[in-house]
């Protein structure tokens, strides 16, 4: 079936003569066996369908040849030429294949380091076509963007060979979209993109790269044996990003969002983003033991505040042209797990290009903002996090106009040779996979690597998509300049050691063309030196202790007076507004009778569920203004069938989402199914929230067990941004935890790993069992978006309770009172002698806590007189207050047990254990009811599961120890 049109015209049009004779040839063999014919050649049948059974005119470059295509062509009533037909096609598969594996003949490689590659593919000989058999052909025959200037085949198939073996070498033949490519073809074969620089654009260029030489050469000798991870051997990287800048800022965008790993961050940070050198210079000097601890803690260690090594940190800086702000260019914050930055700065650049101030979702301007991430050559191939980022490159929900990707390519991973750290020929072979282009650049040929910029940026602005430059240079020194790469690497630094750096090959190309003197170059290093000695002698002159930030103390609640509570009218017609549908929706029947039960739910003596409680805590923040964004693994319906805040159209199948119909919302709505990613999507949804501090962001896990996959943005991002970069974060994360006899895998969230890294507030955790709570909750944090008390929140998400009648809860508590960190499941004015005959306190948290309620229930409530139960609904910052205030209700109180589900080496046992003995009064035993120690989070057999929950409830009524021999299965 052909599908060509006027936008993309059929490939057949160049086709005419023995060339169209032997294509309509092949198209009859095609028909009778398809395998038959070069895959190739049947793919463009499959495409394109049948070519024209009347030829073309014959083009006027052909014509106008010194050799003309009639020679070719069969005469009249004649015999056709078949020889010459095949040394035709012959040729047009040479031009192909050069255009497709010319890259391998390309002065890509600085250092000669590489095996030379096997180039007959570019021979005509390969073909069987000789000199004499290609000069017969006219060069438009053979080359579609052959200029008229070239007389025959020969010439065509030099010119081409020096356009794609050159020090730029380009591989775009993989992008499927026919425009999209043979636009990238043609600018690569014009010859006159992009223009050449000019006399004062090189002498510029030539002075930033003595700059970024001379500053990692006066590091070297002043800090001795300080670690800095130097950009030396891919200097260009400086300039690179410069005209990324400059091209990027021209054409539009406000903002130029940047991530990048420790390898030439200090010198990106002073001259990209416009650190003072003094300052770089002052965090070195002020370095604790140099020796033992090279540049660590150079931000100065404070309670509350740990600061973070140098070559992590990130910049803001403005970009002006006059008095007029063009730009505001940032650099993350990034730790040492290198690519996992990438997905926070996607999330920056969305965050930056949505404007989220009117309801429905928000408005897009992909031009307005900029992603630019910078890989190491080991990492973009090796770390995982770099193939999930990638796949946001045309997601709805993900997408941003294009990340225009450089590779500082300097052919090591710490000290493992690139034979032992890919399977693929180049280290950018992974971004093939989702049609970006590729542009492989030597790192010692200034000029190329800025018309590979020019060619990503145009590339960008016209197509909104990515681009991929992989900048092939080395490494100067070790891994970091302590270190001595020649243990590992004898032969290749044998060679780095004689070869001279890229400023100087610059200057001595510059001079030879007379486009600077000597003399000029003379006086750019001495102006660059003399910058660098200046800016030294100042910093000593105002040496001081490092700058700190006051201490923070740790473990107390940050009081926040926030009114969570929305009037019950106000409720009800939000409620009602929210079943309204657009006349020409068709919704499923059976979604529609579930949801049309929620028009009542506010009523006397009706209650809301879970999922309505949300919803509704959605709508009243945004009639307040605040937007949401919400994403995750089927997220828009829900893991449990249970949000349907996104409905589908039962006859088109479009999308409808009732919060972006709300009168009252003045703020937008975005929900998105993510892709099956937990790292990068929440790495995503972190970064836009950093981004936009008021807006709601909400990530999900499909189960909270998928948690794990995302270790690393827990670790390095959300619970120690702050402490590490002040970097503040509101973003709210959903975990769906309970033991409900789904095995291993679809149990725990691992509570216990959240505890464990709560310290000096870095975040909310909170395990609820009442859609009321979960209502205000949500609410509380909303309205502390933006402010400094804001902090993450970390949510165990209900499965079963979800649907349970003992988590809905009553209207009035939605319009009245506000979050609980504890709730006592017992009345708090009963008399004193009821509260004597105490003597156990069970105290948990979550699904838990409602079966316990639950067995309770059945029986006479007189059974536990002794007996009182309160849920601790907010772990962490742990509600101490509350807890202490319940405790000394029962003076007669012998014991405090927690109970939980997860075994007693996961959950939260450790955690309270020494909180609660701290609390209990003196003679008061703590005690554990839960599973015993388990290397596995949960059992696999549903009866198994169901006789250790009976136990463990049984053993909290019963009054008896705890007995683990019961439910060791």
């Amino acid at each position: 079936m052909s599908i060509h049109d006027e936008r993309t015209p059929s490939p057949w049009k160049s086709y005419f003569g023995p060339n169209l004779g032997y294509v309509q040839e092949q198209y009859e063999l095609y028909l009778s066996d398809p395998d038959a014919v070069e895959p190739s050649v049947r793919d463009m049948f499959v495409q394109w369908g049948a070519p024209p059974a009347v030829a073309p005119s014959v083009p006027s470059a052909a014509v106008s040849s010194n050799v003309s295509a009639a020679s070719i062509a069969p005469t009249s009533g004649g015999p056709m030429d078949i020889h010459k037909m095949r040394k035709v096609v012959a040729a047009h598969q040479l031009m192909l294949n050069i255009r497709r594996y010319g890259h391998l003949a390309a002065d890509i490689d600085p250092m000669g380091i590489s095996a030379p590659a096997d180039t007959a593919l570019l021979e005509p000989e390969t073909f069987g076509l000789t000199r004499e058999d290609l000069e017969a052909l006219p060069a438009s025959l053979i080359w579609d963007n052959a200029p008229e200037s070239l007389a025959s085949g020969w010439d065509a198939i030099v010119r081409l060979k020096e356009i794609y073996a050159r020090s730029a070498a380009y591989e775009f033949t993989h992008i499927h979209d026919e425009n999209e490519r043979k636009w990238l073809i043609k600018q690569a074969e014009s010859g006159s993109f992009p223009a050449p620089l000019t006399n004062r654009e090189k002498e510029d260029l030539l002075e930033r790269l003595m700059q970024v030489e001379m500053f990692e050469n006066f590091l070297h000798r002043t800090f001795v044996g300080q670690k800095r991870f130097s950009i030396e051997g891919v200097d260009m990287l400086v300039p690179v990003l410069d005209e990324i800048v400059r091209a990027v800022a021209h054409d539009g965008a406000e903002h130029i969002l940047m991530g990048m790993a420790h390898r030439g961050r200090l010198n990106v940070l002073t001259h990209v983003l416009g650190k003072p050198y003094d300052k770089i210079f002052a965090e070195f000097h002020h370095s604790p033991n140099k020796e033992l601890i090279p540049s660590e803690g150079s931000m100065g260690i404070n309670y509350g505040w740990t600061g973070d090594v140098k070559y992590h940190l990130g910049a803001d800086r403005a970009v002006r042209e006059g008095e007029t702000v063009r730009a505001m260019i940032s650099l993350a914050n990034n730790p040492s797990h290198l690519e996992f930055v990438n997905p926070v700065v996607e999330g920056f650049t969305r965050a930056a290009q949505e404007d989220r101030g009117q309801k429905g979702f928000p408005k897009q301007d992909q031009h307005s903002a900029v992603t630019v991430c910078i890989h190491g050559d080991a990492a973009f191939i090796g770390e995982g996090i770099v193939a999930e980022t990638l796949n946001f490159n045309n997601l709805e929900g993900y997408r941003n106009g294009g990340t225009l990707h450089i590779i500082a390519n300097n052919r090591l991973g710490f000290t493992t040779n690139s034979v032992d750290s890919r399977s693929t020929h180049y280290a950018s072979d992974l971004a093939k996979g989702f049609d970006i282009p590729i542009v492989h650049v030597n790192a010692d040929d200034p000029e190329a690597c800025l018309s590979a910029v020019r060619l990503a940026c145009e590339y960008r602005l016209r197509f909104n998509k990515g681009f991929v430059i992989d900048l092939v240079g080395y490494r100067r020194y070790g891994h970091n300049e302590m270190d001595d790469p020649e243990v590992t690497q004898p032969l290749m630094y044998a060679k780095i050691r004689k070869h001279p750096t890229v400023s100087r090959l610059y200057e001595k190309q510059l001079i030879g063309e007379k486009a600077v003197t000597e003399d000029a170059a003379q006086q750019l290093r001495s102006k660059t030196a003399s910058a660098l000695q200046t800016a030294y002698e100042s910093m000593k002159t105002v040496e001081g202790s490092p700058q700190c930030q006051e201490p923070v103390e740790s473990g107390v609640i940050v009081p926040e007076d926030v009114k969570t509570a929305v009037p019950l009218e106000e409720l009800r017609e939000i409620n009602l507004e929210l079943l309204n549908r657009p006349e020409e929706f068709t919704e499923y029947g059976k979604l529609q009778r579930i949801l049309q039960r929620r028009a009542t739910a506010l009523n006397d003596g009706e209650k809301v569920d879970w999922a309505h409680a949300e919803t509704l805590a959605f709508a009243t923040i945004l009639a307040d203004g605040t937007p949401i964004r919400m994403s995750g693994q089927d997220s828009e319906r829900g893991t449990f069938a249970h949000r349907h805040i996104m409905l589908n159209d039962n006859e088109t199948g479009q999308k409808f989402s009732p919060l972006h119909m709300l009168p009252q919302a003045k703020a937008s709505f975005a929900v998105h199914n993510s892709p099956l990613s937990e790292t990068a999507v929440l790495g995503f949804e972190y970064g836009y929230n950093v981004f936009a501090p008021e807006t709601f962001v909400i990530w999900e896990a499909q189960y909270g067990d998928f948690a794990n996959v995302a270790q690393v943005i827990f670790d390095q991002f959300i619970s120690a941004g702050r402490a590490k970069w002040s970097q503040k974060s509101g973003i709210v994360i959903l975990l769906p935890h309970g033991y409900e006899g789904q095995g291993p895998e679809h149990s725990s969230a691992r509570l216990e790993r959240f505890l464990q890294l709560s310290a000096d507030n870095n975040w909310t955790v909170a395990n609820l069992t009442s859609s009321a709570q979960y209502f205000h909750l949500l609410r509380k944090q909303a309205a502390m978006l933006g402010g400094d008390n804001v902090r993450p929140l970390v949510l165990m998400a209900p499965k079963s309770l979800i649907r349970n009648p003992r988590v809905a809860s009553h209207g009035v508590e939605f319009s009245e009172g506000s979050f609980k960190p504890v709730l006592p499941k017992f009345d708090l004015t009963e008399s004193k002698a009821k509260r004597e005959k105490v003597k156990r306190l069970v105290l948990g948290t979550g699904k838990v806590m409602v079966d316990l309620e639950e067995a309770m229930s059945s029986g006479d409530a007189s059974e536990h007189d002794w007996l009182r139960v309160a849920r601790v609904e907010q772990l962490y910052p742990l509600p101490k207050t509350e807890i202490e205030r319940i405790v000394k209700l029962f003076p007669k109180l012998e014991e405090i047990v927690w109970i939980q589900e997860e075994p007693k080496n996961m959950g939260s046992w450790f955690y309270m254990e020494p909180r609660l003995r701290a609390i209990a009064p003196e003679g008061v035993k703590v005690s554990y009811i839960g599973r015993p120690d388990r290397s596995s989070t949960a059992s696999g057999h549903q009866e198994v599961h169901a006789a250790e929950q009976h136990s463990i409830i049984s053993s909290a009524l019963n009054g008896q120890p705890f007995e683990s021999s019961l439910v060791r299965g």
